[in-house]
């Protein structure tokens, strides 16, 4: 009996190339319907990187929240190829022994175990060698506390080091995940770059060119991706890393990483010229006004010493600090300080006057200009009409200055600040009266505060056609920063790829050559990271510009075939579907969004929002479609996912976005009972098999096509498309 149970664990956590967490299997028969009854309190990692020698140490706390004393085995499994050296165990304080099975000996009893234990999801994992203890007894209402330590070599390929800890385990706890925590402790002998995590949200603190800290937290969740990190060693001052993704006879993906070293003197420090320009209406009074002045302040005391400033304010008219932008030298870092500190806040908002009186102080150079642009209010004097104002203001920035907008408060108009940084290739940031101006713009400014190339250009070699890269147009690079391009491209073969861009009145090259893959799928984080800044830049044209319908079908086609769920995407797909299948053009089972009427209605409300120009709802949309169009990591696509709560017709509590499932590079959706693959909507005329779940038929299918494991491990009722035919998997 448990060796059928130690095979189904190592289905579970096999998977990827990579080293897994361990959890805890309670053999059947036992009194608990859940095959995983018991609840992983919570799962705490820390890896040490040195060179290319990885210590990962594990603390996971299991709960047993019923009244029986049960019995099960703790599984920790191995990776294809991998040694493990230095594996120790401890349990309740007790160091204790596994035992090392192989994949041979768990490969007899795989399909016992798939029938006993009657869940799919074992079927996702490959087989390979485990570490498996049994545990005995775990005491009813008590907690079993295990630490884990294992040494690893990681491998590079092409000087692209990768790391893995596959969180998608937690999935088989019986309640989310109170805390869980990854810190990555990295150092190297050699320079540092790209440093990149594509799949959670992390904190990257560079202690030094050698030496990073990477972490990542979480609470009352539970992981259903794993955790990848990647790193680069170079030596170069910018260091530059692409990877691809291609399925055969298909335009390919790719992704680039341009990352400068830390240690960089003022001599690899591109000097820039800065205008800051502040509202200082009567609406600003009080605390907003304060901390704008807090703000500015840091941004003073924290100017390159060969930078040149401006400081504009505004209320019924203009002020300048300046006649021109002068350099931040210590007599006019104090003039500033003085300024700031007598702006009070009265009278209207004239920001046609603003601007120009910011132009008219500025003279064109070869530095980067950038404008840091504060209001907390619409136009009320001067010219109040958005459009008009917008091409007064565009018109007068000749020198393509880049206009970073910091929106005050909800009654802003969000059109207005967003097609400025639109125009000039730069972001928004909008601050809520709950949050700190101060924060939120020194972080800012800490981003930019040292340019180390402007003026970004990047060419591939004569192998490869690349299209539909973004960002659209490429920011400055700046030190400390990380440039992520997402791209298509078609061609394949060796291609020298180059990122250029000005420093101190010279062009600068760095180059690095590439194998564009004709077939290289394992890099799968590449598409709906793509998908969504595409989807996102869409969006924002839709929205500031007026609907049109093949900008409309497109984002819903994106939307569907790559899982970027969004109550705007949602809707879209939603409306989509219901007109074709009753139009005929969609068989109604193809569907792969719940057509549930309140949902619809909300969403509904959601996607119009986007004609709103101010107030919370227009604040929320330009975020969410601004965040989605800079997508850096797979979590980063998921906006909007607390508005995306239903009830499905079983009367079950749902959210849409974790009814998605990215599968051999689409999307999968589960249907009420039924997981439903996007692609089935792009066949007809396929030959349809049925088969019945935990059948001789199915362990067949198992056994004749390998590929389908990881969509039969949805679920026991299950639609999808695999080389040229329908499968129905039914319960």
């Amino acid at each position: 009996m448990f060796k059928k149970i130690i095979l189904a664990v190592i289905l579970i956590v096999a998977g990827n190339n990579a080293f897994a967490d361990g959890f805890i299997v309670i053999p059947r028969p036992h009194p608990l319907p859940n095959p995983f009854p018991l609840e992983v309190v919570y799962h705490n990692v820390d890896v040490r990187i040195d060179g290319q020698l990885a210590v990962t140490k594990i603390d996971q706390s299991f709960y047993n929240p019923s009244h029986h004393q049960l019995e099960g085995f703790y599984i920790f499994p191995v990776p294809k190829g991998a040694v493990i050296s230095n594996f120790t165990m401890v349990i309740n304080g007790k160091e204790s022994t596994a035992e090392l099975l192989d994949a041979d000996k768990a490969r007899k009893i795989y399909e016992d175990i798939v029938r006993q234990m009657r869940d799919p999801a074992l079927l996702e994992y490959s087989e390979q060698n485990i570490f498996k203890l049994r545990i005995f007894p775990i005491e009813p209402r008590s907690e079993k506390k295990i630490s884990i330590s294992y040494t690893q070599v990681i491998e590079s390929d092409n000087n692209l080091f990768e790391y893995i800890y596959p969180l998608n385990t937690e999935k088989f706890s019986a309640k989310p995940l109170k805390n869980v925590s990854v810190k990555v402790d990295l150092k190297s002998e050699k320079k540092l770059k790209n440093i990149y995590c594509p799949t959670h949200e992390v904190d990257i603190v560079n202690k030094s060119d050698y030496h990073s800290i990477i972490s990542y937290e979480d609470e009352n969740t539970k992981p259903d991706i794993d955790f990848k990190l990647y790193f680069s060693k170079n030596a170069s001052r910018i260091g530059l890393s692409v990877l691809t993704y291609k399925k055969y006879k298909e335009n390919g993906y790719f992704f680039l990483s341009a990352s400068p070293s830390l240690d960089i003197d003022n001599s690899g420090i591109e000097e820039k010229d800065i205008t800051f320009i502040i509202d200082v209406s009567g609406s600003m009074s009080g605390d907003k006004l304060e901390q704008a002045k807090k703000a500015l302040l840091y941004c003073v005391n924290n100017l390159n010493t060969d930078d040149r400033f401006e400081i504009v304010k505004f209320s019924t008219e203009a002020y300048a600090l300046f006649k021109n932008l002068e350099s931040a030298n210590k007599n006019n870092r104090k003039k500033a300080k003085d300024f700031i500190n007598d702006l009070q806040a009265i009278g209207g908002t004239n920001i046609e006057e603003a601007f120009e009186l910011a132009s008219n102080n500025y003279r064109k150079s070869s530095r980067p200009h950038f404008v840091v642009f504060l209001t907390d209010g619409k136009p009320t004097i001067g010219e109040t009409n958005d459009e008009k104002l917008i091409k007064a203001i565009l018109k007068k920035n000749k020198s393509n200055s880049r206009v970073f907008t910091f929106g005050i408060g909800d009654e802003i108009n969000t059109h207005f600040l967003d097609k400025i940084t639109e125009q000039t290739n730069a972001w928004r940031t909008y601050v809520s009266d709950e949050e700190d101006i101060e924060i939120k713009v020194s972080n800012f400014y800490d981003k930019i505060q040292s340019p180390v190339l402007s003026d970004l250009k990047i060419t591939f070699g004569n192998n490869v056609e690349v299209f539909q890269t973004y960002p659209k147009d490429l920011p400055d690079l700046f030190k400390g920063s990380n440039l992520l391009v997402f791209g298509r491209y078609k061609g394949k073969g060796q291609a020298k790829v180059t990122v250029s861009g000005n420093l101190r009145g010279d062009r600068k090259e760095f180059s690095a050559n590439v194998n564009f893959s004709g077939d290289e799928v394992e890099y799968s984080f590449i598409p709906p990271i793509w998908a969504s800044r595409r989807i996102g830049y869409l969006l924002d044209v839709i929205r500031l510009n007026g609907e049109n319908k093949e900008l409309v079908d497109e984002v819903t086609t994106l939307a569907r075939e790559h899982g970027i769920i969004t109550p705007y995407t949602s809707y879209l797909i939603l409306e989509d579907e219901q007109i074709r299948v009753r139009g005929g053009r969609l068989v109604d089972v193809f569907q792969t969004l719940p057509p549930q009427p309140e949902l619809k209605k909300d969403m509904e409300g959601d996607y119009f929002s986007m004609r709103e120009k101010s107030g919370r709802k227009s604040v929320i949309t330009s975020e969410e479609f601004q965040n989605l169009n800079s997508a850096g990591n797979i979590s980063q696509t998921q906006q909007g996912n607390e508005r995306l709560n239903y009830v499905d017709s079983r009367g079950v509590k749902q959210n849409l976005m974790q009814q998605v499932k990215n599968i051999s590079g689409r999307a999968i959706y589960q249907q009420d009972e039924f997981w439903v693959d996007s692609e089935l909507q792009n066949q007809s005329d396929v030959k349809k098999v049925r088969v019945q779940f935990n059948s001789d038929e199915y362990f067949k299918l198992l056994n004749k096509e390998p590929e389908t494991a990881q969509f039969l491990a949805l679920g026991q009722n299950v639609r999808f498309y695999h080389n040229n035919v329908f499968y129905e998997v039914y319960e």
